[in-house]
């Protein structure tokens, strides 16, 4: 019993000791767009172009309709009037945005010390979009998005394999079309916010808010 509080007490001081500082950049207002967006995409162009890994990867988190979130990665495939992702529609988080179809998704770039909130409403896009982005795919993705009954409960890794083994086989002679329970959502934001670390966790958040003729920006304390 000692032993194991000691080893407890440990973790727990080890973990309370992990911090780091950030000293990077700094982050005003006469350094941000005054749209959002634009801001959103110049911060993007960074971290692609300082080569993170998975710099399009989202937290993407959703509320089902008795209100209990969920939360998980995805990658964003698109920007345009909004933020396009794609997965089925059976899914989990398919299943809350047919319940509630508002979400929030982070972005974090560690290596640049940047995060980026967004909340808005959720749309499906246009079966043309999600066909023309299916296309795209490699063939073992297009083939693991047909039979992976995603979210739901299977009883081994070996019959998943025997269904992606058995659809290569098949689609070998077929053509591969998108199945209708899969494609892609549009984020419309109403909410961002910019996170840019600071020493002494004095960090820098700027938001803007979605105001009728546009948006405001603002200050929130760290």
């Amino acid at each position: 019993m000692f032993d194991n509080q000691l080893c407890m007490s440990n973790q727990e001081r080890n973990l309370s000791d992990i911090r780091n500082d950030y000293k990077l950049k700094i982050l005003s207002e006469s350094d941000v767009k005054a749209n959002p967006m634009e801001q959103f995409r110049e911060w993007l162009d960074s971290a692609v172009n300082s080569k993170l890994y998975e710099p399009t990867a989202m937290t993407l988190s959703t509320c089902n309709a008795q209100g209990r979130p969920s939360s998980r990665i995805v990658l964003l495939k698109g920007l345009d009037e909004g933020l396009v992702f794609f997965t089925n529609y059976e899914s989990k988080k398919g299943l809350c945005l047919s319940e509630n179809p508002v979400v929030a998704v982070l972005f974090f770039w560690p290596e640049l010390e940047r995060q980026v909130r967004i909340e808005g409403k959720v749309e499906k896009i246009s079966t043309e979009e999600s066909d023309s982005y299916f296309c795209s795919r490699p063939v073992a993705s297009q083939i693991g998005a047909i039979v992976s009954p995603q979210s739901k409960i299977i009883a081994s890794r070996s019959e998943l394999d025997q269904l992606f083994e058995n659809a290569l086989k098949e689609y070998k002679t077929k053509e591969i079309k998108r199945p209708d329970n899969w494609g892609g959502y549009r984020i419309i934001p109403d909410y961002f916010e910019f996170w840019q670390g600071r020493t002494g966790r004095l960090h820098d958040r700027l938001f803007y808010q979605k105001v009728s003729e546009g948006w405001t920006l603002g200050r929130l304390a760290p």
